[in-house]
C-alpha cells in the first residue's frame, strides 16, 4: 500500500496526492528544513491547510504531525479551516478605528451575512478583523486578497465586493 492510500479518508477527495508529491519532492527536495515554505505552497494551492495534506506531509518528510500542527497554528497566515476565494481583512487599528473602520466592518457583516472569521456560504469571501495593516494614513483600510482599499466609506463596500465576483 502506498503512503497516499494509507492516508486516505473521506476528507481526502479534495487533496491531490500526486501534486503534493511533486511539490514536496521536486520543489522542496523532501527537506524538512523547508517545512514553512511547503506549508505556504499547500495553503496557496488549497487556500487552507487540509488535514490529509498535513498528515501526508508528515509521513513524507519524516516530521511528526504534532510539529507540523504546531507550526501551522503558530503563524496567523496559515488556516486549518477552509477559507473563501477572497480574504477580506478589515483594519481595526487605532488610526482606522477613529476614521470609522467599525462602521465599515458592520457593513461587511450586513452585506456578506457573516461575522469575523466566517466564510460566506458560496465560498466567495472570508472576513477577518486585523489590528493593523500598515497603511495608517489611508484609514479606514480594507484589504481584499492583496488589494488595498483605503479611505473606504461604508457606502463603497458593496462596490468593492462586486469587483471580486
Amino acid at each position: 500500500m502506498s503512503e497516499a492510500q494509507a492516508i486516505r479518508t473521506d476528507q481526502t477527495d479534495e487533496v491531490d496526492f500526486v501534486e503534493l508529491d511533486t511539490m514536496i519532492d521536486k520543489e522542496f527536495s523532501k527537506d524538512k528544513e523547508n517545512l514553512i515554505m511547503i506549508l505556504q505552497a499547500i495553503q496557496r494551492r488549497y487556500n487552507y491547510l487540509p488535514k490529509p495534506a498535513l498528515t501526508y506531509l508528515s509521513a513524507k518528510i519524516g516530521v511528526p504531525y504534532s510539529k507540523i500542527y504546531e507550526v501551522a497554528t503558530f503563524y496567523s497566515t496559515f488556516s486549518l479551516e477552509p477559507r473563501g476565494r477572497n480574504i477580506i481583512s478589515i483594519c481595526l487599528g487605532t488610526a482606522c478605528h477613529v476614521r470609522g473602520a467599525e462602521r465599515v466592518r458592520e457593513r461587511l457583516h450586513e452585506s456578506l451575512n457573516i461575522a469575523d472569521g466566517q466564510t460566506t456560504d458560496d465560498g466567495r469571501f472570508t472576513l477577518e478583523s486585523v489590528r493593523c495593516i500598515g497603511c495608517c494614513s489611508l484609514g479606514p483600510v480594507m484589504k481584499v486578497n492583496e488589494d488595498m482599499h483605503g479611505r473606504i466609506a461604508t457606502d463603497e463596500v458593496e462596490k468593492v465586493l462586486g469587483q471580486y465576483e
